[in-house]
């Protein structure tokens, strides 16, 4: 079980109090979990001792989700790979995973555990929710059998998925979902035939689930959100930090907003590869967030978050993103560009000389504008206004627009686009716009330390990111992500 002393401190509240709720909001959680993980091995280990791995983690998983229970808690999402870890080949995974039924079938594993066979995971996670009248959602692993009538049945005679199950407060299995989007390194998984846009209702809202690298798709992501309408996507994750854009707190963040619904973001916690970022994500920004880089324990986040956001008073308007930047002309100022990298994304940057102007930087079809002031410029600190405008990916290539006002790690304009945590820097204000060919645009803003920025910035209905009082603190980034999905290159592995 997780210690008291370690969970407790852990709670972290959005709000001073919760009150009683009202109708149209609920109380979420997130857990952020340091995995135990099994020794590496190519060879299938013993059921048993799968087992034993497995009830390691989910006593740490019913820790959490008990005390967010009794803090009030409606749903709790746990981790992507929380209930077993990663370190697996095909074969190896294989004493893991368990056969998951269709939620059709009318299912509470914690009153019928046998009825579909061995089951002693999904019948844990049931009891978890059924014992504590909360909703559980869990990363696990699902096995179905095929045959050589299937052509695309693998050799081992068994598809293989990575799963997400949602269990209610009975302990009913209500939602069941097969990763779309693999990450390159998961070939123990196979690709499902086709994408699922799985949803279920609950008493406080419409819900939609999908898993880590999934949420740069357009199958499943948008279409759960555009077209579905879901009012709160679920979001187990094992995501890996890359600083400057695609920490999960900026990009999880970023996204919610981009797409005007909440984001319950759980993430495993992993400091060694770099793994941390979970959060309660909505509309207008964070309700809570935590990164955690330098300790190994666990975080349990919660908030009250509105049931069906689309309606709140405070629902952001719809923002034309081009509107803006392709409406004026190119603004003056030095405009000497040169190339960099972000990984291995060639950007076009312009050094920002001055302790306020106005600049325009072009790649592709795309310009980025940017009008800002400094509080004061150190001298040993160089930030560019960057434009990327191409295919991001080295296997699975997928099409980035980006405008970002950024810190360069020195002032070797060469280091521009490398990582850099920490920064000195407060601006008065800033103004980024770009002439998006995409309704897709997520922006954010990351301050020194890894930092969000709630409530300091504002998206106008024109597509301008801009500062609403300044900076509070020395920033990173401000960014606009735009994803032009039309312009994906076919899945190479699918």
């Amino acid at each position: 079980m997780l210690p008291p002393q370690a969970l407790l401190p852990a709670v972290v509240f959005a709000l001073s109090a919760l009150p009683a709720l009202a109708s149209d909001t609920f109380i979420a959680a997130v857990y952020e979990h340091a995995v135990v993980l099994p020794e590496p091995t190519s060879e299938p280990v013993s059921p048993s001792h799968a087992l034993a791995l497995m009830n390691k983690n989910m006593d740490v998983l019913e820790g959490a989700i008990k005390e967010a229970a009794q803090q009030g808690a409606h749903i709790i999402v746990t981790p992507e790979d929380a209930i077993y870890g990663w370190q697996f080949t095909r074969e190896s995974i294989y004493p893991y995973l368990e056969d998951i039924p269709d939620p059709a079938v009318d299912w509470i594993p914690c009153t019928d555990p046998s009825r579909f066979g061995p089951a002693p995971v999904q019948e844990r996670l049931s009891c978890m929710a059924r014992n504590n009248s909360i909703y559980v959602v869990a990363n696990i692993g699902d096995k179905k059998p095929c045959d050589s009538s299937d052509p695309k049945c693998p050799e081992d005679g068994r598809y293989q998925y990575n799963t997400d199950v949602v269990f209610d407060t009975q302990g009913k299995l209500v939602a069941r979902y097969h990763k779309y989007n693999l990450f390159r390194s998961e070939t123990q998984f196979n690709y499902p035939k086709e994408p699922q846009a799985v949803t279920f209702e609950t008493p406080f809202g419409k819900f939609g689930i999908f898993t880590c690298f999934d949420i740069l798709f357009y199958e499943p992501a948008v279409v759960l959100v555009s077209k579905m309408q879901v009012d709160t996507v679920l979001f187990p994750t094992a995501w890996m930090n890359f600083l400057p854009f695609l920490t999960a707190i900026e990009f999880h963040s970023a996204w919610a907003m981009g797409m005007g619904v909440n984001l319950l973001s759980a993430n495993t916690h992993n400091t060694s590869i770099e793994m941390t970022g979970s959060g309660l994500f909505t509309p207008e920004g964070p309700a809570t967030y935590h990164y955690d880089s330098a300790t190994e324990e666990g975080r349990l986040l919660l908030a009250e978050l509105s049931a069906h956001p689309r309606l709140s008073p405070t629902y952001p308007p719809a923002i034309n993103w081009s509107l803006y930047a392709t409406s004026i002309k190119e603004f003056p100022g030095e405009n000497d560009t040169f190339s960099g990298a972000v990984r291995k994304d060639i950007f076009t940057f312009s050094e920002l000389r001055h302790k306020d102007g106005n600049y325009t930087v072009c790649q592709g079809d795309l310009c980025c504008h940017l009008l800002y002031q400094m509080s004061k410029k150190s001298e040993d600190e160089v930030y560019v206004l960057g434009a990327f405008d191409g295919l991001h990916g080295s296997v699975i290539k997928y099409h980035w627009q980006i405008c970002t006002l950024l810190k360069c790690p020195s002032t070797n304009l060469s280091t521009c686009g490398q990582p850099v945590e920490m920064a000195q820097t407060k601006f008065e204000m800033f103004s980024l716009s770009g002439t998006f060919g995409t309704s897709y645009v997520f922006p954010e803003v990351l301050y020194s330390g890894v930092h969000l920025a709630p409530g300091e910035f504002e998206v106008l209905r024109d597509g301008r990111l801009k500062s609403k009082h300044g900076t509070s603190k020395p920033l990173i980034t401000a960014t606009l992500f735009g994803r032009v999905y039309e312009k994906d290159l076919p899945h190479p592995l699918r």
